[in-house]
């Protein structure tokens, strides 16, 4: 098992989270950790890569959910990148998707939270 990664890199009204390695407990509380303290600097648009985690667990779902409603009670909003077919898939059924978006592509979700919106 690799160690858990997480890469943020912040815009001027939001920021992306890249993520690398399993999100069960320990992957989805670093992901909630950071998404809890850029929230804290005032900046509640987040976009999460998924590219590198390809495995979500129940756990990992669970701690992704209690992020998307600390995201809708600030008024922020929520994208997911980058998800494999399996995930993508395991989001839509588990509701993830009611209260977060979904780009293909990690540029298609900057433009979009820029402005131009090309979903």
């Amino acid at each position: 098992m690799t160690e858990f990664k997480v890469n943020v890199q912040k815009f001027n009204r939001f920021a992306v989270i890249r993520s690398h390695g399993y999100i069960n407990n320990l992957g989805g509380e670093e992901i909630a950790r950071e998404c809890r303290n850029i929230m804290d600097t005032g900046l509640n648009e987040l976009i999460l890569n998924l590219q590198e985690s390809t495995i979500v667990n129940s756990i990992g779902i669970s701690i992704l959910i209690e992020i998307i409603e600390e995201i809708l009670h600030k008024n922020g909003r929520l994208a997911f990148s980058n998800l494999t077919p399996t995930v993508a898939k395991t989001f839509k059924i588990m509701g993830l998707l009611q209260f977060a978006e979904l780009f293909e592509t990690e540029q298609t979700a900057i433009q979009a939270f820029n402005g131009n919106s090309t979903s």
